[in-house]
């Protein structure tokens, strides 16, 4: 039991200390783990940390995929769903085909474990695309479409790998037949997420309690994992229908409170967890290696087979990309009309963002001892991680900047928009409350002050506020209220110390101190 704690609370030391190393290196920090993993695998002494696959499928992967679909925008996914689908599936099948019989050709693999490593390898990362993408700043859409393709494709691979896998313990494959489970399973998947969104809904609506709300909030993607699988349908797209109803609804069935209270907590879960995943990756190398000790291939095949597999997963996915843009809009004129053809280096980000992460990992780890060629196959499925993490990794931000991509502003855009006229119709129905209530004349005016204030910066053309980042309050007041905020914390610390007061007033003061401060200077 010591054991089990010393390395957990190691790998909690080294989430922060490798956190803190990328973002003053200005790393993200899925490559950064992975890096560090690595050479703390290569210390003498430290103990070995396994990857149990059940661990990853069960404890790691609903909790990650969950939050990332429920802070996915329902609109952007619906009106990206037809790329996001020839990603996520199209895409998915397509590699795992190429790679099964680049396999068979080139390794003499049997065509089965081929496929089997296709399955394997075929799916880019959720964690990776997202946390990499988003902190690059890249246009909006093309952030939604690489979401999007990272919450859906793991469960076409996971099918995928599942027929595999019985194909190479039986000798026998339909078709027909695995289509046809393919499509009951991933409807079931989906119809059970949708129940399971709703009974969560039903539950937030009825209860207002933040503690016991937030626990179910993390519960949920676990219930929602596990129903599907006693089930057998797919897991992850019940996680993802799940995250993606609840999204929808969430915004107008939950308190501030809750809110308030909710974000941060599952921000650490998915920092913490994120951490673990990347990092456990990394030291998976020793044994990988040991794993292939045994064996008799030359070290100058297992280089050329590592070469051959992790540039036909990239190359593979550019061949895709760019005629799954370009053809249906040249074939299908209606398609063209309501989404025009797109920049060709908006294409080329999304055609290398391809970085691969812990399913692949995990889905390697649970071939049975017994199931062919299952070192080699966890050596490949290592290596392609390595290469498309840190290869594509590292040169994406090259790539963006070398292609002149940046941002396009709509977000903000449409968020300023958005402000604008709630604070509009907040102002309008002030004036309809100071007509009934005359007595509170003086309230009223101070927040007509405010909203006036407000909708002053959001409609201003003026180049310096109109382009300035978005701000609820002027600069002007943001400045004369810290200074004001930080001389009622300066005050209240002062009266702790003489014990005037006592550390559990301090502390309620200062959280409405902290509070406050958190309303200023909100920005992106």
């Amino acid at each position: 039991m010591n054991g089990v704690v010393e390395i957990f609370v190691g790998l909690l030391l080294a989430v922060a200390v490798l956190a803190l190393l990328a973002r003053k290196l200005h790393i993200p920090y899925p490559i950064f783990f992975v890096l560090g993993g690595l050479l703390l695998g290569w210390i003498p002494g430290l103990p070995k940390v396994r990857l149990d696959p059940e661990l990853v499928f069960l404890f790691f992967l609903p909790p990650l995929l969950f939050p990332a679909a429920l802070f996915t925008s329902w609109r952007d996914f619906r009106a990206n769903l037809r790329p996001i689908s020839l990603l996520a599936i199209g895409l998915v099948l397509f590699t795992t085909v190429a790679v099964a019989y680049l396999a068979h050709h080139f390794m003499h693999l049997p065509l089965a474990v081929g496929f089997v490593l296709g399955a394997i390898i075929s799916p880019p990362d959720a964690i990776a695309a997202t946390a990499i993408a988003e902190r690059l700043k890249l246009p909006r859409r093309i952030v939604t479409i690489l979401e999007g393709e990272s919450l859906v494709n793991d469960a076409t691979a996971l099918v995928v790998y599942r027929f595999a896998v019985i194909a190479v313990a039986t000798g026998s494959f339909s078709l027909a037949t695995a289509g046809g489970q393919f499509v009951l399973i991933s409807l079931g998947g989906i119809l059970l997420g949708l129940v399971t969104g709703w009974l969560v809904e039903q539950f937030h609506r009825r209860v207002e309690d933040a503690p016991i709300e937030i626990t179910v909030s993390l519960l949920t993607p676990f219930v929602a994992y596990l129903a599907a699988e006693r089930l057998q349908v797919s897991g992850v797209l019940a996680v993802v229908t799940t995250g993606l109803y609840l999204g929808r609804r969430i915004p107008e069935i939950i308190s501030s409170q809750t809110r308030l209270r909710g974000g941060p907590v599952w921000e650490m879960v998915e920092f913490i967890l994120n951490g673990f995943v990347f990092i456990v990756i990394g030291l998976q190398l020793p044994a990988v290696l040991h794993g292939l000790s045994d064996h008799a291939i030359p070290i100058h095949d297992l280089i050329w087979y590592a070469l051959l597999i992790s540039l036909a997963v990239v190359i593979i996915r550019i061949l895709w990309v760019f005629p799954a843009t370009y053809l249906p809009r040249l074939i299908f004129k209606k398609v063209c009309r309501h989404d025009p053809y797109p920049s060709w280096r908006h294409v080329t980000i999304v055609a290398w963002t391809g970085m691969r992460g812990v399913v692949s990992l995990a889905a390697a780890l649970a071939l049975k001892d017994d199931f062919p060629n299952r070192d080699l196959v966890l050596f490949l499925t290592y290596v392609v991680i390595l290469a498309t993490l840190v290869v594509q990794g590292l040169s994406l931000p090259l790539l963006i900047r070398w292609l002149g991509i940046k941002d396009d502003g709509s977000f903000e855009k449409e968020e300023r928009a958005a402000r604008l006229q709630a604070n509009q119709a907040a102002l309008q129905r002030l004036g309809e409350i100071s007509e009934t209530e005359p007595a509170k004349a003086d309230a009223l005016q101070r927040l007509r002050i405010e909203y006036e204030d407000h909708i002053r910066q959001l409609a201003s053309t003026e180049p310096e506020l109109a382009n300035a980042p978005l701000r609820i309050f002027s600069t002007e007041y943001e400045r004369l209220s810290r200074a004001a905020l930080e001389e009622e914390r300066r005050t209240i610390v002062k009266l702790r110390n003489k014990d005037v007061i006592s550390d559990e007033v301090l502390r309620r003061i200062q959280r409405d101190v902290d509070l406050a401060e958190a309303r200023l200077a909100q920005h992106q």
